[in-house]
């Protein structure tokens, strides 16, 4: 199966993907930020550039499913038709938003040590104008996700708890 972890920069994506994954050691984590460095280097993060590397990720975590492989995407996905493609390829689907603030995942942002590979200063830059979901990109938040959580109010512990109960009872009927 594939779990699509979303949410704005900052809303704790990574953090949750590498909690789960030490839970659940047979999911491959697919994570943008790292997947981006390699199919666009040097990025402009233009719409048509973020189209091809959504797109990509979507088949790449597909293809790793089809091989018999868990896999957890880490990453914005801030377009609904990027989720909702992964949704039509992969049978196997499910969608966790972490729905947070833009003014949290700010705060966070300033304040984190590890950015798991992620561009820094995220929101100062897309208060200059980058393109930055959740400033001056839309982010559409999903319509149906399986699991919706508030990361700007609940803890890394609990939210990993919860993803786990999901998962569990989602393996279990597989």
């Amino acid at each position: 199966m594939a779990i699509w972890i979303t949410g704005l920069s900052g809303s704790g994506k990574s953090t949750i993907a590498d909690a789960i994954n030490k839970l659940h050691p047979d999911f491959e984590i697919l994570r943008m930020d790292d997947f981006r460095k390699t199919v666009t280097p040097e990025p402009v993060y233009s719409d048509s550039e973020r189209e091809i590397v959504y797109r990509s990720l979507v088949y790449l975590a597909k293809t790793i499913t089809e091989l018999g492989h868990n896999v957890i995407i880490d990453a914005t996905g801030n377009k609904r038709s990027w989720r909702k493609l992964a949704r039509q390829l992969i049978p196997r689907y499910a969608e966790i938003y972490l729905r947070c603030s833009v003014e949290e995942c700010s705060k966070r942002e300033k304040q984190r040590k590890n950015t798991h590979g992620a561009p820094i200063d995220i929101y100062s830059k897309g208060e200059k104008g980058w393109p930055v979901p959740g400033v001056n990109v839309p982010y559409e938040e999903p319509v149906n996700p399986e699991v919706v959580i508030e990361s700007g109010k609940i803890s890394v512990k609990k939210t990993v708890a919860i993803i786990d109960e999901f998962l569990k009872n989602k393996l279990k009927s597989l």
